[in-house]
């Protein structure tokens, strides 16, 4: 089989578009102003990102003063909890999340916990979803916050965000989500939703690495989380990013226009990689429900083999996948999400992300199934933990 190289692990991150880089490039050199300089350089280098504040406001229905960039997810995850807990530090010390949240979410909650914060982490089922009732009854008059991630990036459920809020609006509560993964691959209108906080990030849709905004509803003064100038707002001091900026507009303009083209090819080629898999590879098994997920998530569990060796014999064959996210791949603590949905560690370790994404062909899926078939069938032939020998 001729080699090709497939890129299957967009939930780590997508490449650039060249519509995206096209934008940013003049402001490397020829449009290299400062946004905070007065000369006209400098106001053109401020329009741009009021353009892009525009462009990223107009893909989650919010208005351009409600958009705040910063430089990625994690930043902007790590704002709300410490902004949070600092405005209504007097108020309560209670926040609200989930098991399955991503590290930016629960390492900051557990160095809150230091701080003398009470955190309440709700569980999820075996297919993903977070128990209503249970997040319901989570609250107390304490309760600041609370923090549901709209998009699990390992095994990719979508959570009802909206049904989440209004809980928390009944409580009085304000409401955040990390909407990294949802971002341009599900639905998000943060009016509708009734959400008070959103986490974005550039380089989920094909923007620039280095680049992220937050959404905060207007009316709530959350403190700045950077000092040192007036910057967005006066809210988060540092000289913008600005070719970084102009690419997460233009990335989230492509994601608005284009999002129905996109939900429909990533659907349709993660549902087909999941029929062959679970069709010709005995003993494998997807993970999270198939409702209600991410359009190009597809998580899967390869019994008797380690998902890293799986990773390892697929590069060297030109694939890219994950055995989790991105940011804890190269860890050997097994998944906290597969943990939670009651998967035993035997099992997490031989499970294997896969994500597809625009770039994504049917051939490509064929040549992954082909090759997988293969790396699978020799791993079990060489593993000690298989019932029995011979796999083919």
């Amino acid at each position: 089989m001729e080699l090709r190289e497939v890129y299957l692990d967009y939930s780590a991150t997508t490449p650039v578009k060249d519509e995206v880089l096209q934008e940013m490039l003049p402001f490397f050199s020829e449009r290299y102003g400062n946004a905070s300089s007065l000369y006209t350089p400098g106001l053109d280098a401020k329009r741009a990102i009021d353009h892009a504040r525009e462009q990223v406001a107009q893909l989650i229905n919010a208005t351009p003063t409600e958009i705040f960039f910063t430089g990625g997810g994690s930043e902007s995850d790590n704002w709300v909890l410490y902004g949070v807990a600092e405005k209504l530090k007097n108020k309560g010390n209670h926040i609200i999340t989930t098991v399955e949240e991503h590290h930016a979410m629960l390492h900051t909650a557990e160095f809150l916990e230091k701080q003398g914060f009470q955190i309440t982490y709700v569980g999820i089922d075996s297919d993903g979803r977070i128990d209503l009732d249970e997040f319901r009854n989570a609250f107390t008059d304490k309760t600041i916050l609370a923090s549901v991630m709209l998009v699990n990036n390992e095994i990719g459920t979508v959570h009802p965000i909206k049904e989440l809020a209004s809980i928390a609006k009944e409580k009085g509560v304000y409401f955040h989500t990390d909407a990294v993964q949802g971002l341009g691959n599900v639905p998000i209108d943060v009016v509708d939703m009734g959400i008070d906080f959103l986490s974005m990030s550039a380089h989920k849709i094909y923007g620039p690495k280095g680049v992220g905004a937050l959404y905060v509803k207007k009316g709530i003064q959350l403190p700045s989380f950077i000092h040192g100038g007036a910057q967005e707002m006066g809210r988060r001091a540092g000289t913008e990013n600005v070719p970084g900026i102009v690419g997460f507009g233009k990335a989230a303009e492509l994601a608005k226009n284009n999002f129905d083209e996109h939900v429909k090819h990533c659907s349709q080629l993660r549902d087909y990689l999941a029929d062959r898999i679970i069709n010709e590879i005995p003993h494998s098994f997807i993970n999270g429900t198939m409702e209600d997920r991410h359009p190009g998530n597809l998580n899967v569990t390869f019994e008797y083999i380690e998902g890293e060796s799986i990773l390892l014999l697929m590069d060297s064959r030109r694939v890219c996948v994950s055995t989790g996210s991105a940011c804890s791949s190269k860890s050997l603590k097994p998944s906290h999400v597969l943990d939670a949905l009651g998967v035993s560690d035997e099992l997490i370790h031989g499970t294997v992300r896969f994500t597809v994404g625009d770039f994504t062909t049917k051939e490509d899926i064929d040549y992954v199934v082909e090759n997988l078939k293969e790396v699978v069938a020799w791993l079990r032939e060489v593993s000690p933990l298989g019932p029995y020998k011979g796999w083919k």
